[in-house]
């Protein structure tokens, strides 16, 4: 039962102000790559993949003392209400660069001088924090192809709806809130990889909101340690 204090309302979706949407994650759904993951976050539907690392055609973008990481994000044109024009377009550039900037950190790119980790992620569906859970399915992608990894990485979102903080908006929230706070840690040392903000905030709310989101992203944390123990376990029986 989750306990909701007499000065917090519960949200229109039924939620209490501290409750995750559900989570679903599958590993290796994908076989003609190096890594995969399937997430689903409330009505969130996300294919990430993984290639590498490897050395590219791109020799542009390689480094002769590191690896390097290139993510492009998009969102399939059915993935809304009102059809998305195809292709790449700002959001989506911009989203890209800021998931390699959340996952850079965790990987141990060192390893491989003048290689590159590819990682496509495709949402599939959108209903509020694809950014958040598009870094989640990455990450786990990443652990699959077997990346070496200080961590796997893990996002959430809290935000302002209704005077109150809230965590994991759904779009509605989204769209209506006053406040996003998508947040993106290492579980293990709870490094922040990834922290934006949209709205306005006190001090005091922009201090709640990255704290729950922090409480949100151990959350995801276990979702996506025990898919993967799950996907290995299965492999090894069968």
């Amino acid at each position: 039962m989750i306990f909701i204090s007499e000065d917090k309302k519960q949200r229109a979706d039924g939620r209490a102000y501290n409750e995750l949407r559900p989570i679903k994650i599958e590993v290796g759904v994908l076989e003609r790559v190096d890594g995969s993951a399937y997430v689903e976050v409330g009505g969130n539907k996300i294919l990430a993949s993984v290639y590498g690392p490897k050395e590219t055609y791109m020799k542009r973008f390689l480094r002769p003392d590191t690896g390097v990481i290139k993510v492009k994000y998009n969102m399939a044109p059915f993935s809304v209400d009102s059809r998305k024009r195809p292709g790449p377009d700002r959001r989506s550039n911009e989203i890209s660069k800021i998931t390699a900037d959340a996952l850079r950190p965790a990987l141990l790119l060192e390893s491989f001088p003048r290689s590159m980790v590819e990682v496509y992620i495709e949402v599939i569906a959108a209903e509020g924090g694809t950014r958040c859970a598009g870094v989640t399915a990455a990450a786990v992608a990443l652990a699959d192809a077997g990346v070496p990894m200080k961590d796997i990485v893990a996002g959430c979102a809290a935000g302002k709806m209704d005077d109150q903080i809230v965590l994991d908006l759904s779009e509605v929230e989204d769209k209506e809130g006053q406040a996003d706070v998508p947040v993106v840690i290492m579980p293990r040392t709870g490094e922040i990889t990834l922290l934006q903000t949209d709205g306005n905030l006190t001090d005091e709310e922009f201090e709640e909101a990255i704290n729950l989101a922090i409480e949100g992203c151990m959350e995801v944390s276990k979702v996506q340690k025990e898919a993967l123990k799950n996907h290995y376990v299965q492999n090894l029986e069968g």
